[in-house]
Order: C-alpha cells, then structure tokens, then sequence
C-alpha cells in the first residue's frame, strides 16, 4: 500500500514540486508553492456501495436534521434559525474582537440544553478558559474542553467523546505531523480543516472553526476556509466601541449578509436586539449635514443616520473621507450632484461623510440619504427630524425604489419618524399609518423639498 506523502503544489498553475522554492519553475509565479497531502489513488473498483446509490430527492427526510436554538438569539438570526447538524460555520475575525467569548457563551447555552459539546482551545490553557467562563458566569457549565494543537490528538478526543457540538479555537494554531510546515500556514490550515471537516459531515456534529483575520486577510485566515466551510460569519467591530457585528457573508442554509448586534461587556457579550434605537442613539437637534436612511442588511432593516462635511478646500485636490460609507459611491454621488443638480462640489469642496454608531451603509438604497445629507451640509440648511431618505440615485439624477421597501418604512414609522422620501413605485405608494409619504422622481426633486 502506497504511503501518503507530501508535495509541494503551486496555487497558480498545478505544478509540483518536492521541495518548497520561492518562484514556480511552471508558470513563474512568485510565493505560491503551497505544501500539501498526496495520498494514493483511490480504486474504482472499491468506490461502489451502498453508500454510492443514488437517491430520489423526494426520499430524502429532514425529520432526523431539525435546526437546534443556540439560545442567543442574535446568533441563531445570522445562522439563518438556528444550527443544522452536520454543518462546519467558520467565524473570522480580528484578534481581540471577541470571537472566543462568543463561542463559549454558545457552547455553554447549547451545553445547557443538553448537547454534548467539546471546546477545543489550542491557544489557551485550561485555566485560561475556566477564566474566561467565570467571567460569563458559565464556571458550573457542562462544556467539555480539551487545550491540545495535535490535529492526530483532537481526532481521537473527538471518537471518543463523540460530541455534537465541536468548537475549534482557533484554526490556524492546529497542526498535523504528516506536514513539515509550521502551524498557520495555509497547507496545515487546510489539512487540518479537511480532516476536521470529514470527520463532523460523516458524524452528523456540527463544527465551528474560530480564524484570526491578518493584514492581508489571506493567511491562516477565512479566505483560505470559505470553500470547505457552509457559512462564513465576520465579528466586527470599532476599537474604542463596545459594540460588535456578526455578519454572514456565505450560508448555505439561510440568507447572506444577515446582521447580529452584540455590546461587549465585562460580564460578556449581552444581544442588542433593536438595533434601530442603538445607531440613532444620542441624536442631538437637526443640525446641516444629516439625514437618516433605512439600509437593508440580510432580512433585517437597520436604520442609521448619515452625517456629512463639506468644507472649502482652498487650494489643492479636495479631499475625500468616508467610514462606513462606500469611497466610489460616494464619488458617484458627488458627480451626479455637481452636473445634475448644480451643487458645486467636486472641485471647491472637501468632502466627509460618515455613518454613526458603526453601521455600514454599502447599499444603493442608501444613496438618496447620503445625498441630501451632503446638500444640506453645503447649503447650511438643516433637514426635518422626522424625515428618512430610502432611494437608489442614478447616474442621470433619477431615484429609483429599492426592494422591501414598506418593511423599510414601518421600522422607521416605529422608531418615530414621520415623513419619507422614496423613489417612484409602479403599484403605487406603500401606506404606512401615522406617516407621510413623499414620492420623488429625480433627486433635484428631493433637495428641493427636504432642505
């Protein structure tokens, strides 16, 4: 029988090599022989069996895969509902962010429950984690941990323990004897999580794999995981902000781009279900240059304000700053306002526009908000309190409807707003009770009317 043995493959072009090199003798690309397992041929012969019939999709049963509750709401909400067995969720993010609090407030809510649950933690110790469980109240929690980096070690824990639930903190510490490479590069990333990966789909175990998010975003990280993984979930955050953002940029069992909303405390992280309330918090009297919009994130409508600066730039290129708003839609913004409204801007004016309380405005709808906020700011005219802006502006000035539109309104009828601007609609415009509704078809049109 032929031994498994290790070669030295280049990403770009398939090129082997037994040894590593820094440029590839095939395609002469640079840095990209990566080292990994090379296993006999499998005999087709031995490859039919039972487990090889194929199967009517209407024979398939679900009844023995039910969703489990994690018991955080949030959690479950980017999940798409809850945990399906046999799935491996990889949760990225930058060191510090509060991944492994996250995980453990899970493990110990599933453990609760009564699921069999296994943490694995390869960067701290046992105590470290007992530590950490004290401090989210979970030190009598029936969460089973084991402090080990031996992917060949946590193998057999794990057919052992048999667990449901598997938590690995984190991926790029794991690594297995059968490679010469150290621990974090990206060959022992990913024969870890193959292994990993087969073991829990053959088990029915669901598993999370916690990754550290680098510089590059590319090593030892998500992106080298998000094609073995069924969902992809980001744990973002500000620095000096306690409050955190779970985000789900790949599922294959619920919607992408779902939100969850956490506050980073010192018992823990506690769930923010309203949102809402939470980026329009602290609102002072109308002032030039804000306006709030209605961003649709997932199956979520988040509603968040937008404040906007212009200033004379003097002499020089004028300047361009944004935070959580997308640099080249706002160039497209500033252009569609200088030839389509005459608002002079793109040579006269720096201009900064940001979105409050870390909520990422990245989709059209929030255009026409972004929009008259800058107007208002460069015409030192305040908008109305109650206003909200919902509209998608084209490059020829006209404003369009965006998708969802009354979930849209009626969350902002619910925070207290009284008066909407949107984009023309074919069936006609949404009622929404207790407020008005002002249907614009060019955003010369909004500016007019709302400063």
């Amino acid at each position: 029988m032929s031994k498994v043995k290790t070669l030295f493959i280049c990403q770009q072009c398939g090129t082997q090599a037994i040894k590593w090199g820094g440029r590839c003798s095939g395609c002469g690309a640079w840095n990209t022989l990566v080292e990994e397992l090379v296993g006999p041929s499998a005999n087709p012969a031995t490859m039919a069996g039972a487990a090889a019939t194929p199967q009517l999709l209407a024979d398939v049963s679900l009844e023995d895969a039910p969703r489990r509750k994690t018991g955080v709401e949030e959690f479950d909400r980017v999940l798409g509902g809850g945990i399906v067995p046999g799935s491996v969720t990889l949760v990225g993010g930058e060191p510090g962010i509060g991944k492994s609090t996250l995980l453990l407030s899970v493990a110990g809510s599933l453990a609760a429950a009564g699921l069999q649950v296994l943490y694995v933690s390869g960067e701290e110790s046992l105590r470290q984690t007992k530590l950490r469980a004290m401090r989210l109240g979970l030190s009598s929690s029936p969460v089973q941990l084991l402090a080990q980096t031996q992917l060949e070690t946590i193998l057999e824990a794990l057919g052992q323990v048999k667990p449901q639930i598997v938590v690995m903190d984190s991926v790029q510490v794991i690594e297995t004897g059968a490679l010469s490479s150290p621990p974090g590069s990206i060959g022992q990333v990913r024969a870890c999580a193959h292994a990993l990966v087969r073991l829990v789909k053959e088990s029915h175990a669901a598993l999370f794999l916690i990754g550290h998010v680098t510089k590059e975003g590319t090593l030892a990280g998500p992106k080298a995981l998000e094609h073995l993984v069924d969902t992809v979930l980001y744990f973002e955050g500000e620095p000096t902000s306690g409050f955190r953002v779970l985000r789900s940029t790949k599922n294959r069992f619920g919607a992408t781009h779902e939100l969850g909303v956490f506050h980073m405390t010192a018992e823990g992280l506690v769930e923010v279900a309203n949102p809402s309330e939470l980026f329009l918090s602290g609102r002072a009297e109308p002032v030039p240059g804000c306006m709030v919009t209605v961003s649709l994130e997932g199956s979520r409508p988040l509603v968040a304000e937008v404040q906007a600066l212009t200033s004379s730039c003097g002499m020089g290129l004028p300047r361009r700053r944004t935070a959580g708003v997308d640099f080249n839609r706002l160039s497209m913004l500033l252009a569609v306002l200088e030839r389509r409204v005459g608002l002079h801007l793109l040579s006269q004016q720096d201009v900064f526009v940001s979105s409050l309380g870390g909520a990422r405005l990245l989709e059209p709808g929030a255009d026409l908000g972004i929009s008259l906020a800058i107007a208002s700011s460069l015409k030192e005219r305040p908008t109305r309190r109650g206003d909200v802006a919902v509209g998608e502006v084209g490059l020829t000035g006209e404003v369009r409807a965006v998708s969802n539109l009354s979930q849209r309104l009626h969350e902002a009828r619910r925070i207290g707003f009284t008066r909407a601007f949107i984009g023309p609609l074919r069936g006609g415009e949404p009622q929404v009770e207790g407020m008005e509704v002002v249907t614009v078809s060019h955003v010369r049109d909004a500016v007019e009317r709302a400063i």
